[in-house]
């Protein structure tokens, strides 16, 4: 019986705060692991890198703490990536495990109309990110645990338009991800 907190997204690339938020949450939660989920197809995001650059730097990004993993769920199914179908799988899988899917305390307001809401939160606990003093709405019925979180503005948006620009991601991404990118001239225009 773990208690297993759960990453998603596109990470492209992933950074520092991913690692940070899985951190704060593997102490705060008290979580025997946090598994990061590359989404195989986004439901709401398009023109992301390959999947296999997206999976080796989270690989990357992770390899210096043993309780994160990489779990490749996402990528068992060709059709998008839907919270919902993922937790239904990870269920089947591990019924005797306890499941926290990390979010930013601010998607909490848009919870309700993620696809088949009402499953969802039979199937998962939320562990929202939250800064310092802000407040949210938990939405109804959604069993939601707050992790506190320093307060750091860093985005892969952002992280890809530096590198666009060719300017510096040092401390941005782990090294091994910064020399990834770089090898594989990720973001290049």
């Amino acid at each position: 019986m773990s208690r297993i907190g759960l990453m998603g997204g596109t990470f492209d690339p992933p950074h520092l705060g991913h690692l940070l938020i899985a951190e704060q949450a593997r102490e705060q939660l008290e979580l025997d692991e946090v598994w990061f989920l590359p989404a195989a197809i986004p439901p709401h995001k398009a023109g992301f890198s390959p999947a296999e650059d997206r999976i080796e730097m989270t690989r990357r990004a992770i390899a210096d703490q043993p309780a994160f993993k990489l779990s490749l769920i996402e990528f068992e199914r060709d059709e998008p990536s839907y919270t919902v179908e993922t937790m239904r799988r990870l269920r089947d899988l591990f019924p005797d495990d306890t499941f926290f899917f990390l979010i930013g305390a601010d998607s909490l307001e848009s919870l309700e109309k993620w696809y088949d809401y009402e499953t969802l939160v039979t199937l998962v606990t939320f562990g929202a990110v939250a800064r310092p003093g802000s407040r949210y709405r938990i939405p109804k019925q959604a069993d939601v645990r707050t992790i506190d979180m320093p307060q750091l503005e860093i985005s892969s948006t952002d992280i890809r338009e530096r590198m666009r620009r060719d300017k510096s991601i040092k401390y941005l991404v782990p090294l091994d991800v910064e020399t990834y990118i770089k090898e594989r001239d990720l973001y290049d225009v």
